[in-house]
């Protein structure tokens, strides 16, 4: 393994970007041709997979994304990018037929593809590059940001050392499996996969005798209705339960789906801490829940296969939680169900078991370790992010770190939501760069949350930054 260039001298980056998910890819992009500024940003971001793939083990055929087309990577901050999605139609000569196919939520296969276009095409992307530590030299005041750069085979190649004035982290989410489950999870006898795996394994779970889906959100919605899609009528053998009271179906009335702009997330972000906490959960079918045509294409499966007598041989059942779980002797797993509000429990016996059950944020102090005596946190030892993205630091450290998808805590339910990525982008830039360089606008939703509306103020010039009008 030999070493990159250590660069002791000659211009720091502007912008460290870890990570290039859909969150830095949108900041990528619009930090890519900065409208009138005469000097570019100097941004470069790394990923440690070796090219971009969005949700790779969720690319069901026919399934769709649950935001419209227009919460692409940029068009909410600045609709005359190069970089939407209407652009990359264009490219691949195919707006005729989108204009007739009449399709405001486009495949998820299909966002997929345009963001592998936009990330194809972006200079600055490194890909195969782990970054390993994050650090801050008070001598230069800069951030070190030190890397592995890995070979074909993900092993590791080279190390080098980059600097920078800023930092964007949007390093994601991982797949959550619940306690009881992981143990078995680990051996490879019986299938015991997350969604986020699920098209990897299908045909190893289609071969099984019978198959239980743990999750009631749109992941394991649509994984229950291919797997029944996929089974004979009449031996189906397939089980989904579910922790919530109901299948229930995602808030997407117009007025709920305000809780996804800028303003609520401005209203909820100076709410008090605790207050904060208490609201999160009880949001749940903002995000949590299934979009109706899925509900709706389940119960259509399920309808035909009753129409020549019988019943399919499903079970469906909510407020259902997996108390243990363990293999018997002949490798079938066997679930131990309690019913939250019967106060029973059974046992349920499955040859594979497909979890649903979510993705939590990652944790910032794997990569944030060299900063951890420098971050501010709160009551429950969370970073305070405050509400231009920025993780509050000591002020000893004059440089900034925007964080993305990160930041639930403190700016709500939206947090995750694709289409709020380009308006949080331009907040970032606009602070980074101290200009108004994507105008935002100043209000977004017809609710007004709160008795006392909270009006964000236009960016100024900020003593703390250096313009990029100034050459730097």
């Amino acid at each position: 393994m030999t070493d990159l260039p250590t660069p002791e001298t000659g211009r720091p980056h502007d912008l460290v970007g870890i990570g290039i998910g859909p969150f830095n890819l949108s900041l990528a992009a619009l930090a890519h041709d900065i409208p009138n500024s005469p000097h570019p940003l100097a941004a470069t971001f790394y990923e440690q997979r070796p090219a971009f793939h969005w949700h790779p083990g969720l690319l069901i055929d026919g399934a769709s994304l649950q935001v419209p087309f227009l919460a692409d990577l940029v068009t909410l901050a600045n609709p005359a990018s190069p970089w939407t999605f209407l652009n990359y139609l264009r490219s691949r000569e195919r707006l005729f037929p989108f204009y007739f196919a009449e399709r405001f939520h486009i495949q998820r296969a299909e966002y997929d593809a345009y963001c592998r276009w936009v990330s194809d095409q972006l200079p600055g992307l490194h890909y195969s590059h782990q970054v390993d530590a994050v650090r801050w030299n008070n001598e230069q005041g800069l951030f070190e940001v030190d890397f592995t750069q890995l070979d074909t085979d993900g092993e590791a190649q080279a190390l080098g050392r980059t600097y920078t004035r800023h930092i964007a982290l949007g390093i994601g989410t991982e797949p959550h499996i619940p306690d009881p489950l992981k143990p078995l999870t680990e051996a490879k006898t019986t299938p015991v996969i997350h969604s986020a795996d699920y098209l990897h394994h299908r045909e190893t779970l289609l071969d099984a005798e019978h198959i239980t889906v743990i999750g009631s959100g749109q992941s394991g919605a649509e994984i229950f209705l291919d797997l029944l899609r996929a089974r004979p009528a009449g031996h189906e053998k397939l089980h989904w339960i579910a922790r919530t009271q109901a299948f229930a179906p995602m808030e997407y009335s117009k007025l709920g789906l305000e809780h996804f702009t800028p303003d609520y997330s401005r209203y909820f972000h100076a709410l008090p801490e605790p207050v904060r906490d208490e609201l999160v959960p009880h949001q749940w079918q903002l995000h949590k829940g299934i979009d109706a045509d899925t509900i709706a294409a389940i119960h259509d499966e399920l309808y035909r296969r009753t129409l020549h007598g019988g019943w399919p041989d499903t079970t469906l059942t909510p407020g259902v939680s997996v108390h243990t779980a363990e293999r018997t002797a002949d490798t079938r797993i066997e679930l131990h169900l309690e019913h939250t509000q019967q106060n029973t429990r059974t046992r349920l016996t499955t040859d594979a078991v497909v979890l649903a059950t979510g993705y939590r944020e990652r944790p910032l102090d794997r990569i944030l370790t060299g900063l951890h005596p420098y971050i501010r946190r709160d009551a429950s030892a969370r970073p305070h992010i405050d509400d231009r993205f920025r993780l509050v630091l000591d002020p000893t450290i004059t440089g900034n770190i925007y964080v993305q998808n990160a930041e639930r805590h403190t700016h709500g339910v939206g947090a995750p939501d694709l289409g709020l990525a380009a308006w949080r982008s331009a907040t970032i830039l606009n602070h980074l760069t101290g200009t108004n360089a994507y105008p935002l606008p100043q209000r977004t939703a017809f609710t007004t949350f709160g008795l006392t509306p909270r009006t964000p103020p236009i960016p100024t010039q900020n003593p703390d930054l250096i313009p990029l009008t100034q050459g730097n």
